[in-house]
């Protein structure tokens, strides 16, 4: 790819966001799915993390356009969390199809982190109560002592037993979801959350070591990465602090050591994304230099994951992963949230004197 090609594909970033509008991956009622599959051509479930991460990634587009449709859509997003709260189940079943039976603490995370959002931009108080809620939630139905319970049964507030895949065990990863509660405590001063979030902090801290390499899969090592990259990002919001300004840079550069060993076998567009999004903040706090190179590689990689075409399905989004046989055929919100936003702060890295602020982070 020559540079002028390359500039061109880091600059179409603001095509994410009209893929995010027009492509159908939110559906009527406000949510959306999982991801699009363009061999078999249709939408995954509902997700109401997704729809989460959709809610923070509009506004966020809204904010760099001003376009109303973009604030609709995250409304539209909104107004369906909020009423499907304060408990969210993992996926919304369709017509006929048997309802979700459990919920994640993660996900309940990320929609809090979605409806403070909306708070901020309307200042409309309703939205600051359902996060509260959802917020007290996540404490009384995850929280036993310990790392929080990473599923529960939506019926009796059960935990479900851990398996072997990272997303259903507790780990530091859990600090990008809890991190809702260190908001919170911001937006209202009630100290139950303060007392969450530190709690959850010295946890995750304390059990980052036994995550990566995690396995000897190079597949499951990259999902890691992304969860890695979910715990450093959960650690900004305490980057003054000396521990976790360490953990910062020591991740970085664990992420970065696992990503080129594996990279030519699977390999993650999300995992690029997140990682060049660290390395801007961190540099920006003034924890690393920013390692241009390695940063434009990372910016490059993540921007060869965007879809293109006539299609409306495809064109703007991100594809999740490639493997050595090409690109897999799901077209993701979450990668392609990640990856527009992580090329944005590239581009306007040396351009802007605007702050950094972790609550920004989709």
């Amino acid at each position: 790819m020559t540079e002028t090609a390359q500039i061109a594909k880091l600059r179409s970033f603001r095509q994410a966001g009209l893929w995010l509008l027009r492509s159908g991956i939110q559906e009527g009622n406000g949510g959306v799915a999982r991801y699009y599959r363009s061999d078999l051509r249709r939408n995954a479930r509902i997700s109401l993390e997704i729809t989460g991460y959709a809610v923070s990634t509009l506004l966020y587009f809204h904010r760099l356009t001003r376009r109303g449709e973009y604030l609709e859509g995250a409304l539209a997003a909104g107004r369906l969390l909020r009423k499907a709260g304060p408990l969210y189940p993992f996926e919304l079943a369709r017509p006929g199809e048997e309802p979700c039976q459990h919920a994640y603490f993660f996900d309940t995370g990320i929609v809090v982190r979605g409806l403070l959002r909306v708070w901020r931009e309307t200042g409309d108080r309703s939205w600051l109560d359902a996060a509260s809620e959802a917020g007290h939630t996540m404490i009384r139905a995850f929280m036993g002592g310990g790392m929080p319970h990473p599923i529960v049964r939506l019926a009796d507030l059960g935990p479900l037993p851990d398996e072997e895949r990272w997303a259903a065990r507790p780990g530091c990863y859990q600090l990008k979801a809890a991190s809702a509660w260190r908001w919170l405590y911001e937006e209202t001063a009630d100290m139950a959350f303060l007392d969450a979030w530190e709690e959850s902090l010295d946890l995750c801290l304390r059990a980052r070591d036994r995550f990566l390499p995690g396995d000897s899969d190079p597949r499951k090592i990259m999902d890691r990465l992304h969860a890695y990259c979910y715990f450093l990002e959960g650690l900004l919001q305490a980057a003054e602090r000396e521990p976790c300004a360490r953990a910062i840079v020591e991740g970085i550069d664990r992420v970065g050591h696992y990503l080129r060993q594996i990279e030519d076998v699977f390999v993650r567009s999300d995992v690029y994304a997140q990682l060049l999004r660290l390395r801007i903040y961190a540099a920006y706090f003034g924890l690393i230099g920013l390692a241009e190179p390695q940063a434009a590689r990372e910016a490059v990689s993540a921007a060869s994951f965007q879809l293109g075409g006539n299609d409306a399905a495809l064109n703007g989004g991100f594809a999740f992963a490639r493997e050595k046989s090409g690109l897999m055929p799901y077209v993701n919100p979450v990668s392609t949230a990640f990856c527009a936003q992580a090329l944005e702060l590239w581009e306007r890295r040396s351009t802007s004197a605007a702050a950094l602020d972790p609550h920004d982070l989709i």
